[in-house]
């Protein structure tokens, strides 16, 4: 191979390792100015946690990240490109740290660039990616009703039909299909299964359950079914928010409300901020404990 080839090969991927770096460092530096923005608050809110408390809660965190991670890499798989814990871990654990950069596509993009590098096709990680925010819509949605009454958000019901079709996998294969054609790509080698949406639902679900236990730590005044609602409300109205990194502000604004009946304002706003700042140290955690995971299973 003449030298020049080489080097025009290696230029290529110097130049992805340092926007990656470079996306890594950003991603971190808007994480930590959440956190300091909210720094008041937040030590208002850890004020009233004991340390069994915050660390229970931040275990579920934890938990339910993971639950997240298994949806994921579960459609990955179904759509042809199975990675084994640690790499598929790496990929969207660190990935998922660009959502706290203003912009809604920061984390697909960066799964798209780690996942090329283990042989998973940029569309195939996309679609995995954005199959993702049906199926934690529809199970959410599914939670809230189930946990905290049909007669108060019962008109949650109203966005059931389209979500259910969503999750048809011969809807989502021909509206992949069709996406695909429109941006001239090839299509999916592997279509989407029931069976593997269905997986896919059931670690969504564990997700919720996690999620809710970690708000049960954080204010268990209204019991764990409440809490798992409440979370699983507020956090699906944050999903909706595309332009606001990480849904900031709007969970929290759903949060206060939806705990209103058993928490003051006051109370009600520290526990949000409080479940804001373990959140994002669990992102934080998981992300660099699966970096770290992965690059000694390379050695």
């Amino acid at each position: 191979m003449a030298t020049g080839e080489v080097l025009r090969r290696r230029r290529p991927q110097g130049a992805r390792g340092l926007v990656r770096v470079v996306f890594l460092l950003v991603a971190l530096g808007f994480g930590g100015w959440a956190v300091a923005r909210e720094w008041d608050g937040v030590v208002a809110g850890f004020a009233r946690l004991s340390a069994p408390a915050l660390a229970g809660s931040l275990v579920a965190v934890v938990a339910a990240l993971l639950g997240a991670m298994l949806t994921w890499r579960t459609l990955l798989a179904d759509l042809g490109s199975p990675l084994p814990l640690r790499p598929a871990a790496k990929v969207f654990f660190v990935g998922q740290l660009g959502k706290y950069i203003p912009g809604a596509l920061w984390p697909v993009l960066a799964q798209m660039e780690m996942g090329r590098d283990l042989g998973v096709p940029r569309a195939r990680s996309a679609a995995a990616f954005f199959l993702m925010m049906p199926v934690q819509l529809a199970t959410g949605l599914l939670v809230t009703l189930g946990t905290l009454g049909w007669d108060r958000y019962g008109w949650l019901l109203l966005a059931l039909p389209a979500l259910l079709v969503l999750l048809e996998p011969k809807v989502i294969n021909a509206v992949i299909a069709f996406g695909l054609r429109k941006l001239k790509r090839e299509p999916l080698e592997r279509p989407l299964t029931r069976r593997g949406m269905l997986a896919a639902l059931g670690w969504a679900l564990a997700g919720w359950i996690a999620y809710g236990v970690h708000l049960y730590f954080v204010v268990p005044q209204g019991g764990l079914v409440f809490a798992v609602g409440a979370f699983a409300l507020s956090w699906c109205l944050g999903i909706l928010t595309f332009v606001v990194p990480a849904g900031a502000g709007v969970r929290e604004v759903a949060m206060v409300a939806v705990l209103a009946p058993h928490v003051s304002g006051g109370a009600a706003i520290a526990v949000a901020l409080s479940s804001r700042i373990v959140i994002i140290v669990g992102d934080l955690i998981c992300a660099g404990l699966a970096g770290i995971a992965a690059r000694r299973s390379s050695v």
